[in-house]
């Protein structure tokens, strides 16, 4: 037999795996979602340095792939709690709210520039990184802080490459963050 406190210690510990085993799940699809973003912002990001006559189009492409595949990773992995229910419409309004906010920002408010642009919509999303930080781990937080710091050291101090700068701060930044989130 074991007494109350010995319980409670072992329903504590059992709470705590728990937990860990939630993070590591979610960290798990961060990292999937991180790579992915990462591998298409390096591809605009170098359609841009290469081709800036191309790069309103490879930003759309960038967009509508990075939205669908997140998707398309929900509903191939959808939460164990959703009792069969892939996909939540939720997701698509996020998306539409956050691209709309952003466009509102920079081309109706703000009238940004290619180099603003470029500098704008990373923070935008390592604010979201950031703030997910807060909830669900250091990782995010590290993550979206490390790409800000760079993107604004290279908007104030990198010249004509600042869109080759920001494939491999943004894009590859991204991609390290998630095989890094793989390890945690």
């Amino acid at each position: 037999m074991i007494d109350s406190k010995e319980a409670s210690a072992a329903l504590a510990d059992i709470d705590d795996i728990v937990q860990r085993v939630k993070q590591s799940q979610l960290y798990e699809l961060a990292s999937f979602a991180a790579v992915w973003w990462g591998a298409l912002v390096f591809a605009g990001n170098l359609v841009t340095w290469l081709w800036p006559v191309y790069a309103g189009y490879a930003w759309v492409a960038v967009d509508v792939l990075g939205a669908g595949g997140l998707v398309a990773l929900r509903i191939l992995n959808p939460p164990h709690y959703s009792h069969g229910v892939a996909f939540n419409i939720r997701l698509l309004l996020v998306f539409a709210l956050f691209f709309a906010f952003g466009y509102l920002c920079t081309s109706v408010i703000g009238h940004f520039g290619p180099r603003q642009l470029g500098t704008f919509w990373p923070l935008y999303f390592m604010l979201f990184y950031s703030l997910a930080g807060l909830w669900f781990g250091y990782a995010f937080m590290a993550i979206g802080l490390g790409i800000s710091a760079l993107t604004l050291i290279g908007y104030f101090y990198i010249g004509e490459a600042f869109p080759l700068w920001m494939a491999f701060v943004n894009g590859g930044g991204l991609i390290l963050g998630g095989l890094w989130m793989r390890r945690i």
